[in-house]
């Protein structure tokens, strides 16, 4: 029984800090926008144009 208490009170602590760690997220801004990192492969890169004067 002692052991219940032991796994209820570790697991409360696990618990708040998964909470503490989504709260700094989202106050961080880790989740405005969802939509641009899905289709980021999809754009195209400028070309690198070397310029050699000879």
């Amino acid at each position: 029984m002692y052991v219940m208490f032991i796994l209820i009170g570790a697991s409360l602590v696990i618990s708040g800090g998964f909470l503490i760690a989504f709260l700094w997220a989202n106050k961080k801004g880790q989740f405005d926008d969802t939509y641009t990192p899905s289709v980021r492969m999809l754009f195209d890169d400028a070309d690198k144009i070397d310029k050699k004067n000879n």
